[in-house]
């Protein structure tokens, strides 16, 4: 019947110390790859978005805020955006920007999000270019208005909130984040490999290994040189 082989702490502690050279090694490569890829490769994305609120408007033109009503329009805000998300809408947006953008990279870049228990709306668009995330969300939300208005006529009144502003910073890539996940990833998979090899080895090196593997007791040592 073959022995369990068992590890203790102290055996941990020599694996490691035997492969640290190996270990170092691999971080520094995935955390420098990561790094260059972060900071040199890709590219950085913008985002802008505009929140617009569907309601209803009472004949003095101010805000009916009637329960029935805010919950019909809470409930009736994912049909909205379909509406938003539509081919017609996009479509639109596209002829809108004069064809910087074809519907289908419209229906990629932007992204339709009712707020819950909400009557708001939120427009986000996304592009590698700042003034272009601006443009294509006030396109997509200005058309997406009026083809509201022709779908759904006896819907409610739809508002602009918050107008899209420049974005002066990228909300991708996160290059800190990434660098942190590489030097992890890269530590992790290093000392599992490190494991990996050390399980692998069969070869005797010491009169531990003699003592493990063979079951016999040491009788003596030869001193390295005096062979």
């Amino acid at each position: 019947m073959e022995e369990e082989t068992t590890l203790d702490l102290r055996d941990f502690y020599n694996i490691l110390k035997k492969r640290r050279k190996l270990i170092a090694l691999m971080v520094v490569i995935c955390t420098l790859a990561s790094g260059l890829l972060s900071f040199f490769v890709i590219k950085p994305t913008y985002e802008a978005s505009t929140t617009i609120i569907i309601g209803k408007l009472a004949e003095d033109g101010k805000s009916n805020t009637q329960y029935n009503d805010v919950m019909m329009y809470q409930n009736l805000i994912k049909t909205y955006a379909q509406i938003a998300g539509s081919n017609v809408v996009m479509k639109n947006a596209s002829s809108k920007l004069n064809g910087a953008f074809t519907p289908k990279e419209l229906k990629k870049l932007v992204s339709i999000e009712p707020q819950q228990g909400t009557q708001i709306l939120q427009i986000t668009g996304q592009s590698r270019d700042p003034s272009e995330a601006v443009k294509m969300v006030n396109a997509v939300s200005s058309c997406f208005i009026a083809e509201s208005k022709k779908v759904f006529p006896t819907g409610g009144d739809i508002n602009i909130m918050d107008r899209p502003q420049f974005p002066d910073k990228p909300v991708k890539p996160k290059k800190m984040l990434n660098v942190a996940i590489a030097f992890f990833v890269g530590l992790l998979v290093s000392v599992g490999f490190s494991f990996m090899l050390e399980y692998m080895d069969n070869t005797i090196k010491t009169e531990d290994d003699i003592k493990k593997q063979l079951g016999i007791p040491v009788l003596g040592i030869i001193p390295k040189g005096r062979v």
